[in-house]
Parts: C-alpha cells; structure tokens; sequence
C-alpha cells in the first residue's frame, strides 16, 4: 500500500518511514527533528569537543537513513535509532582512544576544591556540580572505550544490564562482566588521581 505523498509531520514514526521507504526522503528529515535533542544529548556523552559531537550525529542520521530498511518494526523506531546512536558512539570511543596519560595527577581548581568540599561535608556539593561532573569527565577519558561505555550508560544514564545489552548486542553475561572490569578500572584510575588525600 503505497502512502500519500503529504504525511503530516506529526504522523507516527512507521508512517513516516514507509513513506521514506516509498521514496519521499524527505520525510526522514521529520524523523531528524524529532529525534535529533535526545541523540546530540546522547553523543555529547562520548565527545567533548562540539565539532566531534556533531560529526556523530550526522554518522547515526547517515546510518538510520542508509539503513532504514533493517528497521522490522517490532520495536519503537526511538528503540532501533538509540541502538544505532550507541553503537555509533562506541565505533567513535575506539577510533578516538583518549591519551591515557592526559591529567592524572593534574586536578583543576575546581575538581580539587569539589574534593576537599566531599571531603569536609558531603552534603554541600550535589553529584551535578561543576567539579563532580568535571572530575567524571576526566575519569571517563583514561577509561578503555567499552568500559567508558558500560559506565555512561549503567551510571550517567541509570540504564538496566538488560537495557544495555540491547542497546550494545552484547550478552547479559558480557555486560556483567565489562561493568565489573569498568568499576575496577574506575578504581585504579582514581587510585593513581591520589584523591585519597581529600577522602
């Protein structure tokens, strides 16, 4: 059944990608707008500079578009473009493996302060603060890129092993396994930080 030519632009995602399918591409850019807040969101997660970040999300759009034809159906669209985008971001964490050797003893004014406030009175700084976020930052950047993953996704993004391992293809067992050996890794990382002196 071949759709109409005028899909509204608040039609359902499966309307929109038959009619894309059908040969009006240019209903994928309605499924672009719709999405493309929640997978800048995403991406920004794995890249700091705004230009990678940007590169990213034109390679997931790039994908979903080239490979609309993968998508079955049986799950939201939101569902099958997610697992694009952090697949997408995982490929860019391993092609662009952080210097590991960047700033492991080198705390900014505000991470060091954000640890001695921890330290002191915990209750002062909330997890969201600059220096938290920016110490996080930091840790992520040392971490192998599967492991940084698994951390985002299980910490940052508060995501079930279950959630992850559809999002990634990798088994409920992999995803133990990776999330054990991440936390691990995270230790070492702030082992070698020597933030033990503010805790």
């Amino acid at each position: 059944m071949a759709p109409s030519r005028h899909v509204s632009a608040e039609a359902p995602d499966r309307e929109l990608i038959a009619a894309v399918r059908a040969g009006d591409t240019a209903q994928f850019e309605v499924l672009v707008r719709r999405y493309q807040a929640r997978i800048f969101a995403t991406a920004r997660r794995y890249a700091r500079q705004e230009r990678e970040v940007e590169d990213i999300v034109q390679e997931i759009f790039l994908k979903a578009f080239t490979k609309l034809d993968s998508w079955r159906g049986e799950a939201p669209f939101e569902h099958w473009l997610m697992r694009l985008a952090v697949r997408t971001c995982y490929d860019f964490l391993r092609s662009h493996q952080r210097n590991r050797e960047h700033a492991l003893t080198d705390l900014s004014d505000d991470e060091e302060s954000f640890l001695e406030r921890l330290a002191s009175t915990p209750e002062v700084d909330p997890p969201g603060s600059e220096g938290a976020r920016s110490l996080v930052r930091k840790v992520l950047e040392q971490m192998a890129p599967a492991h940084r993953l698994i951390i985002t996704l299980l910490e940052l993004e508060d995501r079930s092993v279950k959630e992850i391992a559809e999002l990634t293809g990798w088994s409920v067992p992999l995803v133990k396994v990776r999330a054990f050996r991440a936390r691990a890794e995270m230790r070492k990382i702030l082992s070698r930080m020597d933030v033990e002196k503010y805790l």
